[in-house]
């Protein structure tokens, strides 16, 4: 979102929690979302908020609730004592189905208050989110590397690459994007992805062939549990997690669409994953 931002000819003030080397065209603000004093020097003098930050991994529904609910409260007032208008929210589809979740509850109760905030508000729904830099679908491309990709249940998902979703919500920063509307994008394909093919598409990136094995939920269940068991905190496959995992589909809503005219995706899944792949190698990450 930086990179695109600042290549765009933006100058941003980004909120961080520790300290970051500097760079051309961002101006860090130190605190976080329960900090007052630090979102006023955010939102201060600024043309648009850009709401990225939130929880998607937490121990219990207090977590979810914290960073996604309350945090989200917070940026709309700071952003309407500075006097900002347009705001910009990254939700999640999960939004879309809040009683399989706490993270996906959260989601659905932060869209309802930027709905009611009075502000020039758009709402944006990624579907699963890839690319350089990743580290959450990292643990799919390291998983498919070894010839054997673990999957939910049979179904289908929608995917976007990072640069895409970081262009429409630059997109719709600008004064005269349109206001109200929620959006769902993804790469284009119509459908979405069946695990399955998505499996194969991985390999492909990767230049192996890769088997796709659906696992039942209560194998995920104890998966879940093992890895809270391993990683604790840092576990990637939670309870939570689980249960909107094994949901049969979370393909956008082509209803939902982002106006032609506004954006459309540029990243072909096949490249962008390649791309990733090839990115992850460099960085010693796969």
């Amino acid at each position: 979102m930086l990179d695109a931002a600042v290549a765009s000819g933006h100058h941003v003030r980004a909120l961080t929690r520790r300290p970051q080397a500097e760079r051309d065209g961002v101006t860090w603000i130190e605190g976080a979302l329960d900090s007052t004093e630090a979102l006023r020097k955010l939102c201060d003098g600024a043309d648009a908020v850009i709401h990225v930050a939130g929880v998607i991994n937490a121990p219990d529904a207090a977590g979810f609730e914290a960073g996604n609910v309350t945090g989200t409260l917070a940026m709309l007032a700071a952003a309407t004592a500075s006097g900002v208008h347009r705001f910009v929210h990254v939700s999640s589809l999960a939004a879309r189905e809040p009683s399989l979740s706490h993270y996906g509850a959260s989601k659905a109760r932060s869209e309802e208050l930027v709905e009611g905030s009075g502000l020039d508000w758009a709402i944006v729904r990624p579907p699963a989110v890839y690319g350089p830099g990743d580290k959450e679908t990292l643990e799919l491309f390291k998983m498919a590397s070894g010839g054997v990709l673990m999957m939910p249940p049979a179904g289908r998902a929608s995917y976007i690459h990072v640069d895409d979703l970081a262009r429409l919500l630059l997109a719709l920063a600008r004064p005269d994007a349109p206001k109200g509307l929620t959006i769902e994008p993804d790469d284009g394909r119509p459908g979405g992805w069946r695990h399955a093919d998505f499996g194969a598409a991985l390999g492909a990136a990767l230049g192996r062939k890769v088997r796709v094995l659906h696992m039942p939920r209560w194998m995920l269940k104890v998966g879940a549990w093992g890895d809270r068991l391993a990683r604790r905190g840092n576990a990637k496959l939670t309870p939570d997690r689980v249960a909107y995992f094994c949901h049969p589909d979370w393909s956008v809503d082509p209803a939902r669409a982002a106006p032609a005219d506004l954006w459309r995706p540029q990243v072909v899944t096949a490249q962008g994953l390649a791309d990733t792949a090839r990115w992850y190698r460099d960085h010693d990450w796969l």
